[in-house]
């Protein structure tokens, strides 16, 4: 527990590469420990917490905004979402001005879905970044092989066979984020009722807790892969 310990001792100082260090350690030398679960969601939350912040990073750039810039050429030239420019540069609008400074993230982002687990596991150059608790098909009905994210709708509509039910209806299975694969009818949303998390529940789609959901919508763009295994 002393590396553990250590971790958030430096977190706490805002010395987040030494409190990495120690987290990272606990990952590789005590692999099967009780503290690996915790080490492994401290380490994601402390990479969520960098990625929202203005610090500049190995995978990420100080652009000065040119004359004809918008954040949607921006995320679109660096291969990230205008969500997350805004959140790490604390704007709250589309507004920039031209010799502007922007931090933004050149990290590429890549998801892997662990049905035997129901982890969803967020990946940055191949690294892990973060892992999250989900819910997939019930009787193994999630389709496996590779897809991309082909859309993303902020308070989704959910259409039934009969009836059109509105974002924010406690009827509506969709929660508060969609994320559309490239395969037809499957994708990555959030929850209405968080308490399938973590089991074989859904028609097929993957289910997350809102508060997941959503910061997995801001980090990841369209054509982010995302690959499903069993």
């Amino acid at each position: 527990g002393i590396l553990y310990d250590l971790g958030i001792l430096y977190e706490k100082k805002s010395k987040f590469d030494e409190a990495r260090k120690y987290y990272h350690k606990i990952l590789s030398d005590y692999f099967g420990s009780v503290r690996q679960k915790d080490a492994q969601n401290q380490l994601g939350n402390l990479n969520v917490k960098i990625l929202f912040s203005p610090e500049i990073t190995p995978d990420s750039k100080s652009y000065e905004i040119a004359p004809g810039d918008t954040l949607g050429k921006i995320a679109k030239q660096f291969g990230t979402t205008v969500d997350l420019i805004r959140k790490s540069n604390n704007l709250s609008g589309d507004y920039i001005r031209a010799k502007m400074k922007l931090k933004v993230s050149a990290a590429k982002f890549s998801i892997i879905v662990d049905k035997s687990q129901n982890i969803l596991t967020l990946k940055s150059n191949e690294e892990i970044f973060k892992v999250y608790p989900v819910a997939t098909g019930l009787n193994n009905c999630t389709p496996v092989g590779t897809f991309m994210i082909a859309n993303k709708i902020v308070d989704p509509v959910w259409y039934t066979e009969d009836a059109m039910v509105p974002s924010g209806s406690p009827k509506n299975i969709l929660g508060s984020r969609w994320m559309g694969l490239s395969i037809q009818h499957y994708g990555i949303h959030g929850s209405a009722d968080p308490s399938g998390i973590g089991k074989q529940v859904t028609a097929g789609c993957v289910r997350m807790h809102n508060k997941d959901v959503e910061e997995l919508y801001t980090i990841v763009p369209t054509n982010t892969e995302v690959v499903i295994v069993d």
